[in-house]
Formats: structure tokens, sequence, C-alpha cells
């Protein structure tokens, strides 16, 4: 079993400490590509070291409805600014029902004020179900 602590886990614990940053500048094309060639749904987009908002492949999806041009849009004209974010104590099972409600797929995860990773809705729920496994066992 990967995440053995499960609900009772703190969010800091499940996503490791990392996150997949991006620069505002990028291109939508790059982030894709990013995105594609690291298997992940959103990329932290910050700017001087500080979070300024999140792209995800949902956002790549709406500029590609509105014909926007990925090669030249950047990813400062489609992310989400001043993102949600949530804190490293919370425990998974809180983080799930939190993503649940709000409808996210993906939330930084910040640490005094520091990004430390991005929690998915897949990892959280997988934790979340792997520990319910667990005590039904």
């Amino acid at each position: 079993m990967i995440y053995e602590k499960g609900a009772k886990m703190k969010i800091r614990e499940l996503v490791g400490g990392s996150a997949f940053l991006c620069g505002p500048d990028l291109t939508m094309t790059q982030a894709a590509e990013e995105m594609s060639e690291q298997k992940i749904g959103a990329l932290a987009v910050t700017e001087k070291g500080e979070l300024i908002g999140v792209i995800t492949e949902r956002d790549i999806l709406r500029a590609v409805a509105q014909h926007a041009t990925l090669q030249t849009t950047t990813v400062r004209e489609w992310m989400t600014t001043d993102p949600d974010t949530i804190g490293a104590d919370v425990n998974v099972e809180e983080a799930a029902s939190w993503l649940l409600t709000a409808g996210y797929r993906h939330l930084p995860v910040m640490d005094n004020g520091e990004l430390i990773g991005m929690a998915s809705i897949k990892d959280v729920l997988w934790s979340v179900f792997d520990a319910s496994k667990v005590a039904d066992a």
C-alpha cells in the first residue's frame, strides 16, 4: 500500500514537498507539453518565487475551445489567479472533502507561505480509499 497512514495522514506527507512549476510567460503549448511529459494535470505558476496562479488541463481545453493560438498565448492569459490553497497540516480526509465540495482537481499546498506541493483529487482520494480498505480488512 502506498499511503499507509490513510485519512489521518497530513497533506504535506502526500505531496512529498515538490510541485511542478512554470512561469506566467510560458506558452500554453509549452505548459501542455510539460503536463503531458510529467503526467500531471496542473502546474503552479510562480513569479519571483511567489505563487501567482495555477494552470490546469481544463484551462488548456477552454483555450482550445475558444480558438486561442496555443503556440503564442501565454499561461498568464488563462491561469487561475490568486488560487485557493490548502495548509500543509490539513489531513487528507479534510482535503478530499474540500476538493470535492469546491470542485477542484488540484490545490496548491502551502506551509508558512511557501508552496510545498500540489494536491490532486486523485492522490487524495486514493489515500482515503486505501485507508478505508485497511479499516474494512
